[in-house]
């Protein structure tokens, strides 16, 4: 049986002072709990925009249940802190990226060789994915380094459409996921980077926060994509962005709704 997979800090202060222990388990209780937002965001976000995809594509449904899963796995690594639950929370985050960009990358960021051709782009996808599935075996230590440099591609493809479109409502969902987005990422690094330090202050807590940020942050980078996507792949019907649960509330879920009525060629 693989051994327990823990950062190098944790490790260090588990055989330092067994008196940590239970300190340790309340930090893990904690960091499995926050996992429940995907748990809660997947299924919702499936009901919400059940209409726009019975329209675009039904492989929808399949990220979205890829999105629950990831969090069934990364609660399953953080009960277990074991080699197969790194792994499993990894490689499902990996096929979550992987079906976003099957289904929603704009043709005009193909690789030219493909030309415009989305079934050979899918299949390129999938054949990247299958071997760098069986590639983070080898060194699993880089693959959450790996998947966040994926993340940075798909903040490129956002701010080169930022620069494009005129969309009010698009330019101000980029904005505000690139502000949980980039507060995410600062918990995540700083979790890693520093970790005997916050330690050191009994606040241990950014792994789970970093949990509850990037499942805010996928379901505003989905609904960004869908209208992306829509401008090129359904531009002659109207997409419109609402908020669970209401759109005058400050804070919401963003979701994509189609309009009754259709755009004029």
């Amino acid at each position: 049986m693989p051994a327990p997979y823990l950062d190098p800090d944790w490790k260090n202060l588990k055989k330092k002072n067994s008196d940590h222990q239970g300190n340790l388990d309340a930090v893990e209780y904690s960091t499995t709990f926050s996992n429940v937002t995907f748990l809660v965001f997947g299924p919702l976000m499936t009901f919400l925009m059940h209409p726009y995809i019975q329209k675009r594509s039904r492989y929808i449904y399949v990220l979205f249940i890829l999105f629950t899963i990831t969090g069934l796995f990364s609660m399953y690594f953080h009960m277990t802190l074991s080699f197969l639950g790194q792994m499993l929370d990894e490689i499902a985050i990996l096929w979550l990226l992987a079906s976003g960009y099957s289904i929603w990358l704009p043709c005009c960021y193909f690789p030219t060789f493909l030309g415009q051709n989305r079934s050979w782009y899918i299949s390129l996808i999938v054949t990247i994915t299958l071997v760098s599935t069986c590639l983070s075996f080898l060194k699993p230590t880089i693959n959450a380094y790996a998947l966040n440099t994926i993340g940075l591609h798909i903040v490129y493809i956002v701010v080169q459409e930022y620069k494009k479109t005129k969309n009010k409502e698009l330019r101000h969902l980029i904005e505000v996921s690139t502000v949980i987005w980039a507060l995410a990422i600062t918990s995540w690094i700083s979790d890693r980077l520093f970790c005997s330090f916050w330690q050191w202050i009994n606040f241990p807590y950014l792994h789970g926060i970093w949990h509850v940020l990037i499942s805010f942050t996928f379901p505003y980078g989905m609904v960004i994509l869908a209208l992306v996507d829509s401008t090129y792949e359904m531009p002659d019907q109207t997409i419109k962005v609402r908020y669970w649960p209401r759109d005058t509330w400050p804070v919401g879920l963003p979701y994509v709704e189609l309009g009754d009525d259709h755009k004029s060629c």
